[in-house]
């Protein structure tokens, strides 16, 4: 294995095994402060050995190789360089009731909330209880096992917006993942030579050898003990007892997300649940938009859109985060701070987005997903394999069509090299990121809210993203169907307190700098015909045509051109949206009505929501814009 080496690692067994090492002298090989964080963590965990992940194809391979032979992932026959993973039954989502902030005050994590209330918008651990927890987790918690040293960058290397991180994990499997989903190893580590700051990220499953009990699905975790820290003061993650990709790749939403909404709070920058997208209209004009959806709203689907309209053409930044930064000329830059997608599997098929299934043909890492007799995968949403193909669950149980339970967990994963997707941007690792002329906002909202719509400004937009509701998903442990606010879409992901947050993006527009502020709209592809109980609009490849009608707003010349004002912004006005060749018959009447008793509910409901759980941090701007949403709908 090609790879620098602190002391000898001699394999017995496997990835994570036994290992002898002679001492940890070269340690000093490192970076000063890298060798610090990593002299730390061995002192705490006590692994048997410790290995500096270089990044190379060979360690790679060398890694999936011994995670075979531990029986922590299977090779895919049928494909390219895939392979596939089943967890521990219990270890299959994020955790959000374990997901804390650490810091002095509760009020820099979360707003306090009124009478009692618990807070939605985050979980806050004082320092001292986070001390205790630590001191019952970390100690020893390695023993037998490998630690693997993982130097990481969010964001091409030496971009200006980027950010580096080093995480020490005892899990193969993560090593794997994040071997995709940030660019790793050697280069990094030359960057950190040169002085550059890095979040510190400590991962552990929480399993060390020999065992006490037996692993389920050959998955070391301790879903009893689960809990990932964020302390942003320090910009430290420390994450125990997952495997799963969202409490375990520390670089995704605990950096990408969590610290890195604090760091851009600090420094003047957005850090942003949103998928970035550019788009082309058939004259050649290219415009970029970032869009923020909750789990489970079709966020990779739009990323990677095949528009029903001639002549358009959708390209990919990403599909999940956004790191957004006004640059010299004011105007808002953004990049993709992932190298790879790590997508929902279930509903994803040649259908619903032809491109994510060319992304994952290859070179791709799938958890919890269906596998069939001949070496491939499967699961909901895809067609029935061929004759004479047999299935296994993700319990690695016989499965067949009609079953009670699913054949893939409804939060199984793909994990693909984002350079594989066929219409990934020419952009996408532009160092100076890719211009943004529209931010977008949406949620599966049965009904109410009409297909698109613009906010009056930017103050407006502010407080349409602070409104947005949902139904529940399954990337997180809710039962689903339940509409939840999700501001943002980061109700799970913020760094510190959301009314702070929302002061924040205020704030944009009183820079002293020149800006050049991206319009804000909303959209809805879920609305319901609520006699039928069926989608009014055909979504996919048709959200083309909501995108054409945002596309000619960013360009629009009069307040009014191609809309019409109602009671929560600008509509498109009647035949702005191009339905020549819709596919079934839709109803625009009903797709854009707009009821008044509907607003009235849903603002008693955001007058509620706001006074409960952002009490006296929700800035006065935002008060006003429901106040004067409140009036509209009631006058």
């Amino acid at each position: 294995m090609s790879c620098l080496l602190l002391g000898v690692i001699r394999r017995r067994g496997g990835v994570g095994a036994r290992v002898g090492v002679r001492s940890l002298a070269s340690i000093a090989s490192l970076p000063p402060a890298v060798a610090e964080f990593v002299k730390r963590a061995v002192d705490e965990c006590k692994p048997t050995g410790v290995h500096v992940v270089t990044g190379t194809p060979e360690e790679a391979a060398n890694i999936l190789a011994g995670l075979e032979n531990e029986g922590m992932v299977k090779r895919l026959s049928k494909y390219e360089n895939c392979w596939l993973a089943r967890t521990d039954p219990k270890d299959v989502a994020r955790v959000e009731s374990k997901t804390v902030i650490v810091t002095k005050s509760q009020r820099d994590t979360i707003p306090i909330p009124a009478g009692g209330v618990k807070s939605q918008l985050g979980s806050w651990m004082s320092e001292s209880d986070w001390q205790t927890a630590r001191k019952e987790r970390f100690p020893g918690c390695m023993a037998g096992r490998t630690m693997y040293v993982i130097p990481f960058c969010m964001g091409p290397v030496g971009s200006a917006l980027s950010k580096y991180g080093v995480q020490v994990t005892d899990s193969p499997y993560v090593v794997a993942s994040m071997g995709i989903m940030t660019r790793m190893g050697t280069p990094v580590l030359n960057k950190l030579s040169e002085g550059a700051e890095f979040v510190r990220c400590q991962h552990s499953l929480g399993r060390p050898l020999p065992l006490k009990a037996p692993l389920v699905n050959s998955w070391p975790c301790n879903p009893e003990k689960v809990l990932i820290s964020h302390l942003p003061d320090s910009r430290q993650i420390m994450s125990f007892g997952s495997g799963y990709g969202g409490n375990s790749l520390l670089g995704k939403k605990c950096f990408a997300l969590r610290i890195a909404s604090r760091i851009a709070k600090d420094e003047g920058w957005l850090a942003e649940h949103m998928l970035i997208l550019g788009i082309t209209n058939p004259q050649g004009v290219k415009r970029y938009v970032a869009a923020a959806f909750p789990s489970a709203c079709g966020k990779t689907n739009l990323a990677m859109m095949k528009p029903s309209l001639p002549g358009w053409k959708v390209e990919c930044v990403g599909d999940d985060i956004a790191w957004m930064k006004f640059d010299g000329q004011g105007k808002l830059r953004a990049i993709n701070p992932e190298n790879g997608f790590f997508g929902v599997a279930p509903g994803t098929s040649d259908k619903t987005n032809p491109y994510a299934m060319a992304t994952i043909a290859k070179n791709t890492v799938f958890t919890n997903v269906g596998e069939t007799s001949d070496g491939g995968v499967w699961w909901e949403g895809l067609d029935p394999p061929a004759g004479g193909v047999t299935l296994t669950d993700w319990h690695g149980k016989a499965w067949q069509k009609g079953s009670s339970t699913p054949c893939a967990h409804p939060n199984s994963r793909f994990c693909a090299p984002a350079a594989q997707c066929p219409i990934i941007d020419p952009q996408w690792e532009s160092e100076e990121g890719v211009p943004i002329d529209a931010i977008i906002f949406g949620g599966r909202r049965p009904e109410g809210v009409p297909l698109v719509y613009e906010s009056f400004n930017w103050q407006h937009g502010v407080f349409v993203g602070a409104s947005m509701r949902s139904e529940a998903t399954a990337a997180a442990e809710h039962k689903g169907k339940e509409i939840m606010h999700d501001p943002f879409a980061m109700r799970p992901f913020f760094g510190y307190n959301f009314g702070d947050y929302l002061a924040h993006w205020l704030s944009m527009q009183s820079r002293k700098a020149p800006t050049h502020l991206p319009k804000i709209f909303h959209v809805n592809w879920f609305r319901k015909d609520p006699a039928t109980g069926a989608f009014l609009w055909p979504g996919f490849g048709e959200n083309a045509r909501a995108l054409e009608w945002i596309f000619k707003r960013c360009s629009r010349e009069r307040e009014d051109e191609a809309a019409k004002r109602s009671i929560i912004g600008w509509l498109p006005e009647d035949g702005a949206i191009d339905t020549k060749g819709l596919s079934g018959n839709v109803d625009m009447g009903a797709l854009f009505d707009v009821p008044k008793a509907f607003w009235q509910r849903e603002t008693k409901e955001l007058r509620a929501y706001f006074t409960q759980q952002v009490g006296a941090d929700l800035p006065a701007q935002v008060e006003a814009e429901l106040k004067a949403l409140e009036d509209r709908v009631h006058n």
